[in-house]
């Protein structure tokens, strides 16, 4: 396991990814890039603080500290959008969620610059991540893959208005069985934040790439408007964590991983 790479293995059939809480950025793209603060703007801000009761639910938690600036771990390796038609940003971002560039004139990287930062950052998150994905599939006959994000709740460029507080994805169900969506969407639905289920944010490529809920793997997203938890900044200051807005969102969000562990112990997380 590298510096930047962090693995806490649980027993309990959950692993909680966290793919872009990171504001690491590498030295040798530092030069390249307009300034560090527009760099780590988009991260998805106190993620690992938020989700911190996970391990103590028995979850493994897998979690980056290197910037989506420099790769997103959360895209296809191929380059193939997303969301087709819509705005997005790509494996390397040249640009902000606000399309600022992020790199100098000419200074944007290259197919081989981009090969490099993913045998470098992007092949060593995956293979930590399918290697716990094996290791829970011997132990439990089905598991959960909760993956963990956050976002402005003001992103033009992205979505129109203002984004509900809670954004689950299962890729419009075949991401995820019946049951692991049903027991999510009925916390969203007794939270008392504002939610929708496969709107703007349907998952990554996280979710779509590893949810096979017939081979008993079901592959969540869950996207949080940051107002839920924190004061969003106004320009490229860091955010303000808000203790007490966060503990009521952890009072949603622990019971809810809670039971989809229940679920999968007790009915073998058939879809």
């Amino acid at each position: 396991m590298t510096d930047w790479l962090h693995l806490h293995q649980g027993q309990a059939p959950l692993i909680v990814s966290i793919p872009h809480a990171g504001t690491l950025i590498p030295p040798e793209i530092i030069p390249a890039l307009v300034s560090h603060d527009l760099a780590i703007h988009d991260a998805d801000w106190f993620i690992g603080e938020l989700y911190d009761f996970a391990a103590d639910l028995g979850a493994t938690v897998i979690h980056t500290d290197i910037s989506r600036t420099a790769i997103d771990v959360n895209r296809d390796p191929s380059g193939v959008s997303l969301y087709p038609g819509q705005a997005t940003t790509g494996l390397c971002p040249t640009e902000t969620f606000d399309n600022v560039p992020l790199y100098r004139p000419g200074r944007t990287p290259h197919a081989a610059e981009i090969a490099r930062r993913r045998i470098s950052y992007f092949t060593p998150y995956h293979d930590a991540l399918e290697a716990e994905i094996d290791r829970l599939r011997l132990i439990h006959p089905g598991i959960v893959l909760f993956d963990a994000h956050s976002i402005r709740s003001r992103v033009a460029r992205l979505f129109d208005g203002e984004l509900p507080a809670l954004n689950l994805g299962a890729n419009s169900g075949a991401s995820a069985g019946a049951g692991a969506v049903a027991i999510a969407e009925k916390a969203l639905a007794g939270s008392g934040f504002s939610h929708v289920s496969n709107g703007r944010f349907k998952g990554g490529w996280i979710t779509r790439h590893y949810g096979q809920p017939e081979g008993g793997v079901h592959a969540l997203q869950l996207e949080i408007a940051q107002r839920a938890y924190m004061d969003e900044p106004q320009g490229l200051e860091i955010p303000v964590w808000k203790p007490d807005r966060a503990a009521a969102l952890q009072a949603v969000l622990k019971p809810m991983l809670a039971e989809l562990i229940d679920w999968c112990t007790t009915q073998g997380a058939g879809a």
